[in-house]
């Protein structure tokens, strides 16, 4: 780890999607590494010194290294951004690039990581490994708990440097343990990447049908493009049918099921949102 005189971070993306990831704590300070406009002015004073590349564009990424740089930050796949992911190619190659000039690499896995991919971690898919890794969200499976990781060879903390009033949580860490022990299973690995590609071939079917746009994203991390911007109406129409959906943009709308999510139940959200796209197609027509 270079010196940290340099306070220069790169940050992908945003040039086509606006959300680059979701704000992290690490040690006090606030990062400035989301992209999203309503989280611009919360918890301030936030750490200089983000320079954000645009996505999946490694030119773009080269182009502002310069000598205070001393990290590439991301998330593999973009979440709030309406799940947009980075190719496990483009991950590779961001990591031979941050390697060459001697820069950490950053991957925020709070969404994507304890097997939403069907790995434990997504980083798995590439055969290569971040420097350091946020995580969050599913760790707790329900309750609050995060990390921060750190290879050996970078870490500047020895064990108890980084305290605080919630840290080392005895009740919190032991439900941590209890969620990973089960879901780095290989059969619960295998289990989410067969639903999640069930689901994702459930959503191209609806999507067939109703005339919408792509679905992307991996295992049960998915998104499905609308075309349109209904994605809030879609979801409280949802919410009042018994499902619960999310749209973090205004044209999308993001599945992230449990992780042990049943085929029957995902068939029942199907049909629901099936007919709540009817329902939109044909209010659409008469309007």
């Amino acid at each position: 780890m270079r010196p940290l005189p340099r306070t220069s971070f790169h940050h992908q993306p945003e040039a086509q999607h606006p959300k680059s990831s979701a704000i992290h704590k690490l040690g006090r300070p606030i990062t400035p590494s989301s992209g999203k406009k309503a989280f611009e002015p919360l918890f301030e004073p936030k750490v200089s010194g983000f320079r954000k590349a645009r996505w999946h564009d490694l030119a773009s990424v080269e182009k502002l290294i310069n000598a205070n740089t001393v990290a590439v930050m991301l998330e593999p796949i973009q979440g709030e951004a309406g799940v947009w992911p980075a190719s496990d190619e483009f991950l590779r190659e961001l990591r031979a690039l941050t390697s060459a000039h001697g820069l950490l690499l950053i991957f925020d896995e709070i969404q994507t990581g304890i097997a939403r991919t069907g790995k434990l971690f997504h980083y798995e898919h590439t055969g290569i490994a971040p420097d350091i890794m946020t995580l969050g969200k599913g760790l707790g499976g329900g309750v609050p708990l995060a990390a921060l990781l750190a290879t050996e060879a970078v870490s500047c903390f020895e064990h108890g440097d980084q305290g605080g009033t919630f840290n080392g949580n005895a009740l919190m860490c032991a439900a941590g343990l209890a969620v990973l022990e089960q879901v780095a299973a290989p059969a619960f690995l295998k289990c989410v990447t067969e639903t999640g590609l069930y689901l994702e071939s459930e959503l191209q079917r609806l999507s067939a049908r109703h005339g919408l746009g792509e679905v992307r994203g991996r295992g049960l991390l998915l998104a499905l493009d609308l075309r349109m911007p209904i994605a809030p109406s879609i979801v409280a129409d949802a919410l009042d049918a018994g499902v619960l959906l999310n749209a973090p943009r205004p044209d999308s709308l993001r599945f992230m099921p449990a992780l042990n999510v049943r085929r029957q139940e995902i068939d029942l959200m199907i049909d629901s949102l099936d007919g709540l796209l009817t329902k939109a197609g044909a209010a659409r027509r008469v309007a």
